[in-house]
């Protein structure tokens, strides 16, 4: 029968050295920013379409009041609203404004850049950690090369156990290295398909808004 070795996860720890803490540091951030982000999105609802048609047929209506005072409730917990209220009050007439299609796309894209970026926050710091957590396990794979050809160096006997020992204990840090790495890009990927979806749904949103404004306005 074969002989089976595991090992606890403080083993490994302790086998992968001090690059390990590092390691642990970037895994514990990850995990934090990417819950945190998904939360987050979770509680400032993206959903745009429902507050979009209810506001364009107040618009249709000429009733830009009616849809200021529906939108500035939702302001708190829904992104698309703060974009939908920054353009109707800008578009609003009776005002000393006077119209331009132009201010009012402004107006959105200024609003609709606030609020990505609001939702963007921390993303940053998945690609730096995506990127660190490789080449902070291939360092400790390095180190440990390093030691792991020293104790062969002064071996008085060398054999194939002593050699394949010093390689797996070094090659544990590119593997915790890789794990992290991927934790990080599968949270990046996945919150930036959300926002870039948000984004692309705000967009069509306010145009279609911006056409029956200008239409009126005409």
């Amino acid at each position: 029968m074969e002989n089976s070795v595991s090992f606890s996860l403080l083993e490994l720890f302790e086998m992968g050295g001090i690059v390990m803490w590092p390691l642990t540091a970037y895994s514990i951030a990850v995990i934090s920013i990417g819950l945190e982000r998904i939360i987050y999105l979770l509680y400032h609802k993206l959903r745009i379409d429902d507050i979009g048609s209810k506001v364009q047929e107040l618009i249709k209506d000429r009733d830009y009041q009616g849809a200021v005072d529906y939108l500035t409730p939702l302001t708190k917990r829904r992104m698309g609203a703060r974009v939908l209220l920054a353009l109707v009050n800008r578009a609003m007439p009776g005002t000393d404004k006077t119209f331009s299609e132009r201010h009012v796309e402004r107006a959105a894209e200024t609003e609709s850049m606030t609020c990505i970026n609001s939702l963007e926050n921390g993303f940053n710091f998945l690609v730096a950690l995506g990127s660190l957590s490789p080449l902070t396990g291939f360092l400790g794979t390095v180190t440990g090369m390093i030691g792991a050809f020293r104790s062969i160096a002064e071996a008085t006997e060398v054999n194939a156990q002593i050699v394949a020992g010093g390689i797996y204990e070094a090659l544990i840090t590119t593997v915790y290295g890789l794990i992290v790495a991927i934790a990080a890009m599968v949270f990046h990927s996945i919150l930036s398909h959300i926002v870039d979806r948000f984004a692309a749904e705000v967009e069509k949103t306010c145009s279609d808004l911006i056409a029956e404004i200008t239409e009126q306005q005409a």
